[in-house]
């Protein structure tokens, strides 16, 4: 069959999409099992339960001390104390006994003077049940205990057991079939413990993802053995799913507007295409599908995209056919720091990190990328955008979704401006040191780190700026930048900064004045970045045009990054540090060795989050780590020097 372009033929929005899966398959039935109540936590029960037993089963001593008939006691007090027969009308219990025959109310033996061993004292009155626990006091046998469709809970355990109910209906997990598809696409079992796959392939996570996911939200899954790019097969493997029982089906990749996405052709000749696109970024390209009755879902491709289609669409369906709300994240007001562009008629879902500064809690936005898993493992929240909003303004308040617990991110120190590989080793020193602590850091570039610490938008911000009069470092730029504003300036590193190249340096490139070579293609940094500034300086020194160098308008924000673009052949050239090109093991230029270092505000300077922090920055074993990476010098790190 040759392949033909798919168009979006039922683009709906979220609120829609999402209404016409519940609508259409909300109320599809789940099977019922029995469990043993002990091991049915997080299970829904199927039905409405009942007590077979009371509890307590008997009226029980609620304290120790002496067990009476509560008017053998009346009359008593401190001037005409009573003496009662112990074995006749005083008897000793204690706590969870059976109250003896004829008795009904407890006397605490803190309250009880023993005479002799036939005699006792006591000087105030009982009352009827007094410290009991009467028969049937927590449950009554025959009383409903629980109704259909509760959650089971731990605490749930304690009443089934206690009510003698040992085993239980609950319904079925919901049964989820996972294919994977795309001929691209590897198994990383298929791969050897130090192989990589070939150009061109990539190694299939998305159905793993997909099934921890599905663990997480109460179902069961099958992983489908991957099926390539083929109509016919994709097709079939659905429609087995389906026969074979499945609640629900996801096929993965392949639902797209390209001409080798098969999964919306799959469905339409074996069923009915419910929804072909949805105005959500990340994931867009979403089918929702009937073959017949069961919901199959075509998941995009991309991670991010997997991730937020199942979230806002299969989360809830599944939540629905277990009779249960969909789980709600906490919310937060989150400032952004700076400002987050958006497309309209699209609900954007922008991934940020976010910390308490200040009084504020700041949240800066990820790469948007939705091939980019990291850009939801490394955040602490989700910023949704509405579809009629053009974006969002920076210092504007608005909601964030917790992605992980507010006490954390209170702990976390902010850090937004230049990268650096030296910062992630400081984050994980500072987590071995001080565990409550964490340092989260999002690349802007040094200039955006200044604004940033002018904005009290972060705790600090790294920083290399270099002062083309005087050859200094950041100092000149903070009194022109931040002239009002009491700072501490501390030495984190000095780095050598070059040119990255490929392995072994095949087009002979020597420095700075080879970028204008015609056969030679430039990955750059961030405007605003100091290596930016750097690379300007040093063009302007030859007397260079940013229009002489093919790929300077190329950008990318990390070193790691550049260091990516070159061993991946999309640039022959990029200036980067040494660390970055060592990891990746790539050559390197040496241009300068530049200074690095970490500003913040002086209250902040002072806290004890930045103090932990300094004390790591000085260790000894931080700075043996920062040298192990190579193209580091350490002599002056932790100097405060402002």
């Amino acid at each position: 069959m040759a392949p033909k372009r798919n168009i979006y033929l039922q683009l709906k929005s979220l609120t829609e999409a999402l209404q016409i899966v519940l609508d259409t398959f909300g109320r599809n039935p789940l099977a019922t099992e029995r469990l043993p109540a002990h091991e049915a936590v997080g299970r829904v029960l199927a039905e409405p339960v009942a007590a077979r037993l009371s509890s307590p089963g008997f009226h029980a001593a609620a304290m120790d001390g002496i067990a009476v008939n509560a008017t053998t006691t009346f009359g008593a007090h401190p001037s005409r104390p009573k003496q009662l027969a112990v074995g006749r009308e005083a008897f000793h219990v204690n706590t969870g006994h059976v109250l003896p025959p004829g008795t009904d109310a407890v006397i605490m033996i803190e309250h009880v003077q023993t005479l002799d061993a036939a005699r006792v004292q006591i000087e105030a009155p009982a009352f009827p049940w007094q410290h009991v626990r009467k028969m049937g006091e927590d449950i009554v046998a025959t009383e409903m205990l629980f109704a259909r469709l509760q959650a089971i809970t731990p605490y749930c355990v304690g009443a089934l057991l206690a009510a003698g109910l040992f085993e239980i209906p609950v319904l079925a997990r919901p049964r989820v079939v996972i294919i994977p598809t795309g001929s691209e696409m590897v198994d990383w079992q298929q791969l050897g413990p130090d192989e990589a796959p070939r150009p061109g392939q990539i190694i299939e996570s998305n159905s793993y993802l997909l099934g921890a996911l599905v663990a997480a939200a109460g179902g069961t899954f099958v992983r489908h053995e991957r099926v390539g790019d083929d109509m016919e097969r994709i097709a079939d493997a659905a429609g087995q799913a389906v026969a074979g029982g499945a609640d629900i089906v996801m096929l993965v990749g392949g639902s797209s507007a390209g001409s080798e996405d098969y999964t919306r052709a799959a469905l339409n000749a074996r069923g009915e295409i419910l929804v072909h696109g949805v105005t959500m970024m990340p994931g867009k390209p979403t089918i929702v599908a009937s073959l017949p009755g069961t919901p199959v879902f075509g998941m995009p491709g991309y991670p991010v995209s997997t991730i937020m289609a199942f979230e806002q669409l299969v989360q809830p369906l599944m939540a629905r056919m277990l009779g249960q709300l969909p789980a709600a994240r906490a919310s937060v007001p989150v400032v952004p720091t700076r400002k987050i562009a958006s497309k309209l008629g699209v609900e954007e879902f922008v991934r940020v990190k976010i910390g308490q500064v200040g009084d504020q809690r700041v949240a800066t936005a990820l790469p948007r990328g939705a091939g980019q898993i990291t850009s939801i493992t490394e955040a602490d929240g989700i910023i949704r955008v509405p579809a009629h909003q053009e974006g969002i303004l920076p210092d504007s308040a608005v909601s964030a979704e917790l992605l992980k617990p507010l006490a954390a991110i209170a702990n976390t120190i902010v850090a937004v401006g230049s990268h650096d590989n030296t910062l992630d080793l400081l984050a994980d020193e500072l987590r071995a040191q001080s565990a409550h602590l964490s340092l989260s850091s999002s690349h802007v570039g040094s200039m955006g780190g200044l604004m940033a610490v002018k904005r009290g938008v972060c705790h600090m911000a790294g920083t290399h700026l270099l002062d083309e009069q005087t050859g200094t470092y950041n100092v000149s730029y903070i009194q022109r930048y931040l002239p009002d504003v009491p700072v501490r300036l501390v030495h984190l590193v000095m780095r050598d900064q070059g040119l990255i190249v490929p392995a072994g340096n095949p087009k002979g490139i020597q420095g700075i004045e080879d970028l204008a070579r015609d056969d030679v293609r430039l990955i750059n940094r961030q405007g605003g970045s100091g290596t930016r500034i750097l690379l300007d300086y040093r063009l302007k020194q030859l007397g260079l045009a940013p229009d002489d160098i093919a790929g300077y308008d190329n950008e990318e924000f990390t070193h790691m990054a550049v260091a990516a673009a070159v061993v991946s052949g999309a640039a022959d050239v990029g200036l980067g540090i040494h660390a970055a090109a060592r990891a990746l093991g790539l050559a390197f230029i040496p241009v300068v060795t530049e200074q690095y270092d970490l500003l913040m505000t002086r209250s902040h300077f002072d806290t004890p989050a930045i103090q932990a922090l300094l004390r790591v920055i000085t260790s000894d074993r931080f700075k043996a780590r920062v040298a192990a990476l190579g193209g580091y010098h350490t002599e002056q790190t932790g100097t405060v020097l402002i």
